[in-house]
């Protein structure tokens, strides 16, 4: 292809960063691990971030935005929490620059303007949050509270990737307060569904509900559920996480309410994120060789109409023709472009809606107008066929759905043939060695058995599948009485 993508096969890493760049989603930054999206991938991230809003709100949460910034202080006061993201942590220790005077036209920080207390850029919000849940929740009455927030947060990876692992992304954070843990517990699971329907019925993702392991749970929780995906390349990603964080931060903060005996307790709370993460999810679980293939329910451009043809008096009559054929589409809810851009011949064109996912592809020309039909292309399946222009719209709308449905059955049968079981450790690891995906294997339940298969293979428990059955058997490495099989992979 003219835009010389890597193979998926010779070069995995480098076809997914070639789609990203010449796919126009995102561009490198002049800071380090930081990313540019452009325009058609933020337009993505907005047809992501706008369906998920819809379900937050239908399931009664509201948003509101918290600061950047974090005093320090309250950053430290829940330990696991702080533990877990001190690493990564970016700190403000000035808040003022001024010209250096040894070095004409260069600035220094001004040591006179040295905060009274280090303001840690947000890595996530929990304790700002819970600082200000303090003074909005006093009683039952007050409960439940329902927030989610759209933010950017940093994280100071030392190895990035667009879109997978960048140093500062976009992403939202649920944090809800409730009276009782069986009330909070079921917002987790609550919040786990959305999410999982969101990446089976509109990334066309399957995904595995499960629950991780103490050793890979979010900092300060008591459980953590995930959802996992299967990529191309067999390695798996984990696509969106809810937690149960217990009373942990409600002791932290000194949240309570008093109940209606008047008696005081600390509330139960939880906390749940995707991030622009979904992105790289989406490009990996479906593009092919010669560019993105995106799902229709989010595709930022679902059907792109090319005209054929020479000289103005055909272009005029395509013009008309086209001009009602958009509108009509754009009345049943498509979004379609017309591209009658005169500096790009149809070839090229067609190329670059192939390399940008765009669904549906409609060329038309003088022939076609005298014949009344249109010639229609499916990025999924590459088939071309015409169609009468009577009745267009609602084949396009017909085979919009029918590519939504088809993108996701075909990644569901790669990840179904990609799950394999594991009885010993021989078998695991020529498992890993000679197939990926994901390895369902008996684990011991300790933490050393699972660091050290971390340490030896690099595959960690993607988690405990909620369906789980319950069969007895033998840890792969230590040999000793398991009660159920959980999922190991190589991962993102």
């Amino acid at each position: 292809m003219s835009k010389e993508i890597a193979s998926r096969k010779e070069d995995y890493s480098q076809w997914y960063n070639d789609l990203i760049i010449k796919g126009g989603l995102a561009d490198y930054s002049a800071v380090r691990g930081c990313m540019v999206i452009k325009p058609y991938g933020f337009a993505l991230w907005e047809n992501m971030r706008d369906v998920l809003d819809k379900m937050f709100k239908d399931t009664g949460h509201q948003n509101a935005y918290f600061p950047l910034f974090v005093p320090k202080s309250l950053f430290e006061k829940e330990e696991q929490n702080a533990e877990g993201f001190a690493k990564e942590c970016a700190v403000v220790t000035h808040y003022r620059l001024k010209l250096n005077p040894e070095k004409k036209g260069s600035l220094m920080v001004d040591p006179e303007s040295k905060l009274e207390e280090e303001l840690v850029i947000r890595p996530t919000s929990e304790a700002i949050i819970w600082s200000t849940y303090k003074g909005w929740i006093q009683s039952y009455r007050d409960l439940p509270l329902l927030i989610n927030q759209w933010a950017n947060v940093v994280r100071w990876e030392m190895r990035t990737r667009l879109f997978l692992r960048t140093a500062e992304f976009l992403w939202q954070e649920g944090h809800t307060a409730h009276a009782t843990a069986a009330e909070a517990i079921a917002e987790t699971k609550q919040m786990l569904e959305v999410y999982a329907t969101f990446a089976e019925e509109f990334m066309a993702m399957p995904v595995i509900k499960g629950v991780k392991t103490p050793n890979e749970r979010f900092a300060g929780a008591v459980d953590t559920y995930c959802i996992e995906a299967l990529m191309q390349d067999g390695k798996a990603l984990q696509a969106g996480t809810s937690h149960f964080l217990g009373q942990n931060f409600a002791k932290a903060f000194d949240v309570k309410f008093s109940d209606k005996e008047n008696k005081l307790d600390y509330v139960w709370a939880t906390s749940w994120g995707v991030s622009t993460r979904l992105i790289g999810a989406l490009v990996m679980a479906h593009s092919d060789d010669d560019g993105l293939v995106l799902p229709p329910k989010l595709a930022p451009i679902q059907v792109v109409i090319v005209p054929i043809y020479k000289g103005d008096e055909q272009k005029k009559a395509i013009d008309e023709k086209v001009s009602e054929l958009v509108k009509e589409l754009k009345g049943a809810g498509v979004k379609v472009k017309y591209d009658d851009n005169e500096n790009a011949r149809p070839g090229w064109k067609f190329a670059e809606y192939e390399l940008k996912g765009v669904p549906l592809r409609i060329g038309i020309g003088a022939r076609d107008l005298a014949n009344n039909v249109v010639e229609v292309a499916r990025r999924d399946t590459k088939e071309k066929k015409s169609y009468p222009m009577e009745g267009l719209t609602q084949s396009i709308t017909d085979l919009l759905n029918e590519i939504q449905k088809s993108i996701y059955e075909k990644a569901y049968s790669f990840r179904e043939q990609n799950v394999t079981k594991a009885d010993t450790w021989d078998e695991f690891v020529q498992l890993l060695d000679e197939k990926t995906g994901f390895i369902s294997a008996h684990w011991d339940g300790t933490g050393e058995t699972e660091d050290k298969i971390k340490e030896l293979t690099k595959a960690t428990i993607r988690c405990i599948p909620l369906d789980n059955p319950q069969e007895e058997g033998r840890c792969i490495l230590t040999g000793k009485l398991s009660k159920e099989r959980v999922l190991f992979a190589r991962a993102y």
